[in-house]
C-alpha cells in the first residue's frame, strides 16, 4: 500500500474519526485538530503491516485527543462570565453540519456537558468502549493502564453519567418530558405551548451575573415568564435536558461548553412552578454538591461501532428502551 491509498482509506474513515474525537473533546475545532494530527502521525508511520487500518486510525486519533484532554486539564478553560459573551456566541450559533449532529441534538449536547466532568482517562475509557466498542485491552494500552484498570475507569464514568439511580423519583421520566417540551417551546418562542406548561403562579429566578442590565432577577406569573422567554430563544438553542441533582433541568451549553443551569420545578399537576437559573458549578464549593447526569442514555444509532479487529460489536452498558441509563459492566 502506498501513501495515496493510505490517504484514501483515512478519508473514508474521517467521519468516524471526527465523531470519536468530538465525543472525546466536545469541540469541533479541537476534534478536527486531533484528526489532522492523527493523519500526520499515521502517514509517517510504518503502516505496511497494519491489518486493521480503521482500528489503527481510531487508536491514533484517540491518543491525540487524550493528549489534548490532559493539556486542557492542566490549563483550565476560562468560564463564560458575561451575558454579552454568551449572546455573542449564541448569535453566531448555526445548525452544525451533518457530521457535527452531536452538537445539534439535545441528548448529544447533554452528553458532552456530563462527559466534561469526567477525568480524561474516564472519558477516554467510556467513550471508546461504550460508544465505539473498542476492547479494554486496546484502551489500556492507550492509557498506559491494565485492562482491569481501564474497565474500572469506564465503570466509574457510567456511575458519573447516571448517578443516584436507586434513589431517583419514579416521576423522573415524566418530568424530563415536560422539561423537554419547555425547552422546545422556548426555542420556538411558542407562547401558547409555554402557557400550557407553566403554572399560573410560576416564579423565574436568575443570578444577576447571567442576564443583561434591565432584566429582573425574579419574574412571577405564567404570562410574564412566557413573554420573557421569547427574548432568549437564541440561548435556548444551546440548551440540553439533563439531571441536576437527580431532577430534570436544562443546561445552556453553546458548543458543548456549560454556561448556565436551569433548575426546573415540576409540581404534582405536571406543570412548571419554579425556574431557578444559576451559573455553572465549576471550581467552586457548589461543584462538589451539584451532580449532573443524563436524563436519557445516548443513542448509538449514529455511532459506527467498530471493534479493533474490524468486527461489529455491540457495546456494553446500553440500556433498553425506556430505561434511564441503567448500566452493566462487562
Amino acid at each position: 500500500m502506498d501513501l495515496v491509498e493510505l490517504a484514501g482509506r483515512f478519508d473514508a474513515d474521517r467521519p468516524h474519526l471526527r465523531s470519536v474525537a468530538l465525543h472525546l473533546l466536545g469541540s469541533v475545532p479541537d476534534a478536527d485538530d486531533a484528526v489532522q494530527s492523527a493523519w500526520l502521525k499515521a502517514s509517517r508511520s510504518d503502516y505496511g503491516a497494519v491489518e486493521n487500518l480503521t482500528g489503527w486510525f481510531t487508536t491514533i486519533t484517540a491518543h491525540e485527543a487524550f493528549d489534548q484532554l490532559r493539556a486542557r486539564k492542566r490549563h483550565a478553560e476560562r468560564p463564560l462570565s458575561e451575558p454579552d459573551e454568551l449572546d455573542r456566541i449564541t448569535a453566531s450559533f448555526s445548525a452544525p453540519a451533518e457530521d457535527d449532529a452531536l452538537l445539534a441534538d439535545s441528548v448529544g449536547r447533554a452528553l458532552l456537558v456530563v462527559l466534561d466532568r469526567l477525568s480524561p482517562a474516564q472519558r477516554v475509557a467510556f467513550v471508546l468502549h461504550d460508544l465505539f466498542a473498542l476492547p479494554f485491552e486496546t484502551i489500556a494500552t492507550l492509557l498506559d493502564r491494565s485492562p482491569a484498570a481501564a474497565k474500572k475507569l469506564a465503570s466509574r464514568a457510567r456511575g458519573r453519567l447516571d448517578p443516584d439511580r436507586a434513589t431517583r423519583s419514579p416521576h423522573t421520566v415524566e418530568h424530563a418530558k415536560i422539561v423537554e417540551a419547555f425547552l422546545a417551546a422556548s426555542r420556538g418562542g411558542d407562547i401558547g405551548a409555554l402557557l400550557d406548561l407553566l403554572a399560573p403562579d410560576v416564579v423565574r429566578r436568575v443570578d444577576r451575573a447571567l442576564v443583561p442590565d434591565g432584566v429582573p432577577t425574579e419574574v412571577r406569573g405564567a404570562r410574564a415568564v412566557a413573554e420573557e422567554t421569547r427574548l432568549f430563544t437564541q440561548r435556548a438553542q444551546a440548551g440540553a435536558v439533563l439531571l441536576i441533582d437527580g431532577v430534570p433541568g436544562v443546561a445552556i451549553a453553546p458548543a458543548g461548553r456549560l454556561w448556565a443551569l436551569l433548575r426546573v420545578g415540576v409540581g404534582d399537576d405536571n406543570r412548571i412552578h419554579t425556574i431557578d437559573i444559576t451559573g455553572p458549578p465549576l471550581n467552586t464549593d457548589r461543584s462538589r454538591r451539584t451532580v449532573l447526569g443524563l436524563s436519557s442514555w445516548p443513542s448509538q444509532q449514529d455511532h459506527r461501532t467498530i471493534g479493533y479487529e474490524g468486527l461489529h460489536v455491540e457495546p456494553a452498558g446500553r440500556p433498553g428502551p425506556g430505561q434511564l441509563g441503567e448500566h452493566h459492566v462487562r
